[in-house]
């Protein structure tokens, strides 16, 4: 088997869009662990959320990468309180004029019944997401040309900031990809599959040795990307875990026996 790395989304990719189970995927993550190649867990989730997952997939082994590519936790590493990173965040953001500053309303204003309320999630779940370690979520309250002042005062300092489907999250940089790579080169590996079903997922795709874009029926579709014409990123039919679970075996199907990686089975 050659060395392989898989990189997957989790909301809507591994996970049922409804259900956030990821049941549906248990052949392909059984066939994965038993030839021994790693799965990477990439997520906007915090490592508070995603550790627990990891480890009930049985993946704690493997590194993951948290908060949208701000972070990477390392294979077997817990879920801690370290948030030096977050601080400094904090700190940059501190440091707007005021009249900016209260434009942008975050997980760390809102605390835990804050941000259950704004996202609809359980108390419990709602603590873990505001375990921030590497970035910083939050909604912009002002004007276009105000954001435009907001994020170049940001960018003195070094701080990025980046549209999601639902907040603009603030970082000190990275994405998904990057992480990806980063990974990937530590592992040597000659191969590389990543899995996503959203906007935020295009890059690591397009990284990729193969990619595949997951099948979603509750947002807008994603864009045609690039290495969709000469087939080196294909759709699923189906959609959440299901769908992922016929593309790794389709995957491994591909790189263990020479099958045609867009042919041969109903992906899309």
């Amino acid at each position: 088997m050659p060395r392989i790395a898989v990189f997957s989304d989790l909301d809507g990719t591994l996970l049922d869009h409804s259900t956030y189970s990821w049941e549906p995927a248990r052949p392909a993550l059984e066939r994965l662990k038993s030839n021994g190649i790693m799965l990477v867990l990439a997520s906007s989730k915090t490592a508070a959320e995603l550790v627990p997952l990891r480890s009930e997939m049985g993946f704690d082994h493997c590194p993951c990468i948290v908060e949208n590519g701000a972070g990477i936790i390392a294979a077997g590493e817990e879920a801690g309180s370290e948030a030096i990173v977050h601080d400094a965040l904090m700190n940059a953001v501190s440091q707007m004029p005021e009249a900016l500053r209260q434009k942008f309303e975050s997980f760390s204003d809102w605390g835990a019944e804050g941000i259950a309320e704004h996202t609809g999630l359980a108390r419990d779940a709602a603590e873990a997401a505001g375990k921030r370690q590497f970035s910083e979520p939050g909604v912009w309250n002002g004007t276009d040309a105000e954001l435009e002042d907001f994020i170049a005062n940001l960018a003195e300092q070094e701080v990025h900031a980046r549209h999601g489907g639902r907040y603009l999250t603030l970082s000190f940089g990275a994405n998904k990809a990057d992480r990806m790579k980063e990974i990937a080169g530590s592992a040597d590996a000659e191969f590389t599959l990543a899995l996503g079903d959203a906007p935020n997922d295009i890059e690591m795709i397009e990284a990729a040795t193969h990619g595949v874009i997951i099948k979603n029926g509750h947002g807008n579709p994603m864009p045609e990307l690039q290495g969709e014409a000469d087939k080196r990123i294909i759709r699923t039919a189906k959609e959440g875990p299901a769908g992922w679970n016929d593309a790794v075996n389709h995957f491994l199907d591909h790189v263990e026996n020479g099958q045609n990686w867009h042919k041969g089975v109903e992906l899309g």
